[in-house]
């Protein structure tokens, strides 16, 4: 029987995604964190990263609540959820202030900061993220942290990401009806990022394609700082909607064959090789060669890297990617997939597993619970220093600390 715990000494990562909610449940120690408890429900109220139905989408959520409860031996109130879908955007914003005193201070970061973020956006968006790319201090570009040099003229370049107020409130209502109070609200390319990727790769410059269920999230990462995000409508549920259709055979079937049988490079196939595909209705099962079920898949695939490369190359940073691709979500587990995207992108590519976690580890090594365990590391990491970059969700608060141009004037005055 699992040991009660306080349910203020644990951390929980909660990933809503469209086929899909999971839980990871975490403890901060002196080690580090340690995993003490995972839940994952199938997800039957969302699609393309939006809750489109409240209640069927809060009952998947209660059901991975209850699960991770039940292993982890603690009640949860209190959760770090990730946010994905076509109404997220990023773009590149830039502040400028004087320095006071000479010596850049905390302060003057802050509020260099505060000038970026300072644009005019939409009364139907929100802010979700402002994170610094660089500072630049009296015509010097490249500085990272600018606190204690001396100057006096600081910019800061920022990438600010930011979401449709509704879906925010949909998130939100979701987990009020589950009893949650939603601590944070993180965008799903990040927390996959904090689990998967090594500071190494992000200085030498690489791309983390997660490929969950109808949506596929990219993050670009160069000199150690996020360069650029996208979100292309496109992930593992196609895959298996292309094998339901061109085997002929049930929802359920598909998904079971693209998980045991489909592989997306057809020369890793045995050409003698034949599976067994239920088919609809009375019909007997049929035997069909798995090298047309490699037919199936690969175009499809090959798609999804298609518009990745399409938008790297956009982005500008398409040939400053020497550490190459990390896949990660449910979608990275597909036979052949980091092959054909080695083929197809002419570069290195791997798995990406989550990695710094203590306890039961092997419950979160799965490329599927990057996001969750993700914002489990960043909310361990936000408890000791808490980051001004968050977005921050409270009862009673506007979500959201995104402030608009007109509010920051009538500050100064």
């Amino acid at each position: 029987m699992a040991t009660k715990r306080d349910a203020s000494e644990i951390l929980v990562g909660l990933d809503i995604g469209t086929t899909k909610v999971a839980a990871v449940v975490g403890e901060v120690t002196a080690e580090g964190v340690e995993v003490i408890g995972v839940g994952q429900q199938l997800c039957r109220g969302a699609r393309r990263g939006l809750a489109l139905n409240i209640e069927q989408t809060a009952a998947s959520i209660r059901d991975t609540i209850r699960e991770a409860e039940q292993m982890a031996g603690c009640q949860i109130g209190v959760v770090h959820v990730g946010i994905s879908g076509s109404h997220i955007q990023g773009l590149d914003m830039s502040g400028l202030v004087a320095v006071k005193g000479g010596e850049i201070t905390a302060e003057d970061v802050a509020r260099v900061k505060e000038n970026a973020r300072a644009i005019a956006l939409p009364k139907d968006r929100e802010i979700l993220h402002v994170l610094p790319q660089e500072y630049i201090v009296d015509g010097q570009d490249g500085i990272h942290e600018p606190i204690g040099i001396s100057g006096v003229r600081l910019e800061a370049k920022v990438h600010i990401i930011t979401a449709a107020a509704l879906q925010i409130q949909n998130i939100l209502k979701c987990c009020r009806l589950c009893d949650l109070q939603v601590d944070s609200l993180t965008l799903e390319h990040l927390a996959a990022a904090e689990a998967v990727l090594q500071e190494g790769e992000k200085e030498l410059g690489v791309a983390l394609i997660d490929v969950g269920g109808t949506l596929t999230n990219l993050a670009v990462y160069v000199n150690g700082t996020l360069r650029h995000t996208a979100v292309i409508a496109m992930g593992g549920a196609h895959v298996t909607n292309d094998i339901r259709h061109g085997l002929r055979t049930m929802e359920a079937e598909a998904e079971r064959i693209k998980k045991s049988h489909a592989c997306a490079l057809g020369s890793l196939v045995d050409p003698e090789e034949t599976i067994l595909v239920p088919r609809v209705g009375p019909r007997k099962p049929e035997t069909v060669p798995r090298s047309a079920l490699s037919a199936i898949v690969t175009p499809r695939v090959e798609e999804i890297l298609s518009h990745v490369q399409q938008t790297l190359d956009a982005s500008g940073y398409g040939d400053m990617l020497d550490g190459g691709i990390v896949l990660t979500g449910g979608g990275a587990l597909l036979k052949g997939f980091p092959e054909l995207a080695e083929q197809a992108m002419q570069t290195m590519v791997r798995v990406g597993t989550p990695l710094g976690f203590g306890g039961m580890v092997d419950m979160v090594q799965d490329p599927s619970h990057a996001v969750a365990a993700g914002l489990l590391l960043l909310a361990a990491r936000r408890a000791d220093r808490p980051s001004e970059d968050q977005m921050t969700v409270r009862p009673g608060e506007r979500a959201g600390k995104g402030r608009r141009f007109w509010d920051v004037v009538k500050q100064w005055f």
